[in-house]
């Protein structure tokens, strides 16, 4: 299905439909292992910024709190990371990646970049690095 011609030009409808596809394309692969994508937000936000609060965490993210209880009971649960009451504040939590969050967070990686791969496949090395310059400016990263 074609969208209207306006549509076709209109920088912010393509990069809604780019980003559309994008999370679907995510979104196959990390089902297939059995994770979610904010699941693997979050796992990577701990890995990279290291043991925080989930309160950080939600808010490094853009992600409700409700969800990141969530997502955060499923990662437990998976053993993946651990929750500890903070010892200089007992009402907040602080959050740890696990040496098998950090291993299964490799796997997770590599189906990101399988993703990334997919999804750009039509573009050379030179457009995918250009175009991930241009999407950085854009979002402020």
């Amino acid at each position: 299905m074609s969208e209207p011609h306006r549509l076709r030009g209109t920088v912010v409808w393509l990069l809604g439909r780019a980003a559309q596809r994008g999370h679907q394309v995510v979104q196959e692969r990390l089902a297939a292992a059995g994770i979610r994508k904010w699941h693997y937000a979050v796992l990577s936000a701990v890995a990279d910024f290291g043991e925080q609060s989930q309160a950080d965490i939600g808010r490094r993210l853009g992600l409700d709190r409700s969800d990141m209880v969530a997502v955060l009971n499923d990662l437990q649960a998976d053993g993946y990371v651990t929750r500890e009451p903070d010892p200089a504040d007992r009402r907040r939590n602080i959050v740890t990646i696990s040496a098998a969050g950090r291993t299964a967070l490799a796997g997770f990686d590599r189906l990101i970049a399988e993703a990334d791969g997919h999804l750009l496949a039509d573009l050379s090395a030179e457009d995918r690095d250009r175009l991930i310059a241009l999407l950085e400016r854009i979002a402020h990263v």
